[in-house]
């Protein structure tokens, strides 16, 4: 198990011939998860769109310091928008207030449509920041700094072996639709359908569990005691300090001059 939890080299040492970290990604990892979990929960506390377009902004202003690809991450963007896209489109119709145009008959109010315009943008906003502030972090490190931050350690390794055997069930999954089909099955809309992907997916299920116990078998045998070493040299250092203030100050002041608006308007 040490390709899953150890580090040929500690989290803040750079491997031969590795790449160099980004500006972001140069600082300590345990900052940027709590930083992102901050602007997260300030962002989405913000009901004004003027404070809700500068917090993307600041957002975009992050991506700029990484190392993320533009086409990748507008496309993992549009995957996010595309699960709420029918949110946005319906909250016009749904919200009452001033109408502004009809749609079969159905009233689409202004104050919906904000409300809707604004939820897109602080929802982009997040998973900006999020993708920046956690770009180049690993699995694994990321699964050492929840541990450093004392998130629970069965929620770390639970999310440790999710990422180590889920393209181990999804080639499993592959397996067995491969028989089906080398069986002549085809999906149609029918009981024997419906049948025959509960019975897949049961079996999935049972092969799963069997793994899971040959798994847990092979761990104690090799004296697993119910907790992995977290091999890391994580070292806080005053730059990021000066990120975690400089964070903090941003969020603050944002919600700070939106509820300030809130209350005056």
């Amino acid at each position: 198990m040490s390709h899953l939890f150890g580090h040929d080299q500690p989290l803040s040492v750079q491997g031969a011939g590795a790449t160099p970290p980004s500006f972001v990604g140069s600082f300590d990892p345990r900052i940027r998860v709590v930083a992102a979990g901050l602007f997260a929960v300030m962002v989405v506390a913000l009901q004004q769109i003027e404070f809700a377009l500068m917090a993307f902004g600041i957002a975009l202003a992050t991506m700029q310091m990484t190392d993320l690809p533009w086409r990748i991450t507008l496309k993992r963007m549009a995957a996010m928008d595309g699960f709420i896209i029918v949110m946005l489109v319906m909250l016009p119709f749904t919200t009452p207030g001033t109408p502004m145009f009809a749609v079969l008959g159905a009233d689409a109010s202004k104050e919906g449509l904000m409300h809707a315009v604004l939820i897109g943008v602080r929802a982009n906003a997040v998973v900006l920041m999020m993708l920046s502030l956690l770009s180049g972090l690993t699995p694994v490190a990321l699964g050492h700094t929840l541990y450093r931050l004392k998130c629970p350690a069965a929620l770390v390794h639970l999310m440790m072996f999710t990422v180590r055997y889920i393209s181990v069930l999804h080639d499993e999954y592959h397996r067995l639709r491969l028989a089906m089909k080398l069986r002549g099955f085809k999906a149609r809309n029918n009981a024997h359908t419906y049948r025959s992907f509960g019975y897949l997916f049961g079996m999935l299920l049972v092969r799963s569990l069997e793994r899971a116990e040959r798994v847990l078998e092979a761990m104690k045998l090799r004296g697993f005691s119910g907790h992995f070493p977290m091999i890391d040299d994580l070292t806080f250092r005053p730059r990021d300090g000066a990120l975690a203030a400089f964070f903090l100050i941003v969020v603050t002041a944002l919600v700070l001059m939106d509820r300030i608006y809130v209350f005056a308007y």
